[in-house]
């Protein structure tokens, strides 16, 4: 495959109630801020949020499956949560590369926005591209 600086992909899903709870299960992150309607609303945010690695997890939705896709190996990601996301956002992870690297590595752009255009994580990523 031929990858090129500039390249980018997007993926992007609505954050359901359903979605938190499940990742709460999976990760054990049981804070009330994510979990309790009552507790969430007493919270900074005023509702319940979503989990920030929740949110960050579509990023690696669009390296495994989109770009550079199948095949890539996921070596490192920085993060910035800047902004929350609530429960019924619409958030949309996006990848672009950055920079080319030899032995087919690559430095990546991620990024996620919500359904306002608003970026509420922010960060880079080093990864392995796929081979053909």
């Amino acid at each position: 495959m031929d990858f090129q600086v500039g390249q980018q992909a997007s993926f992007s899903k609505t954050i359901t109630e359903t979605d938190v709870y499940q990742f709460a299960g999976i990760s054990g992150d049981f804070n009330p801020v994510h979990v309790n309607k009552i507790e969430a609303e007493k919270s900074i945010f005023g509702k319940q949020v979503a989990h920030g690695i929740l949110g960050a997890s579509l990023i690696s939705a669009v390296l495994g499956t989109r770009l550079p896709g199948p095949g890539t190996i996921y070596m490192g990601q920085t993060l910035k949560f800047l902004s929350p996301v609530y429960i019924g956002d619409t958030i949309c992870a996006i990848v672009k590369i950055k920079e080319l690297l030899p032995k087919g590595k690559a430095i990546l752009d991620t990024e996620v926005k919500n359904q306002n255009d608003k970026t509420v994580i922010s960060g880079e990523a080093i990864v392995k591209l796929p081979v053909e």
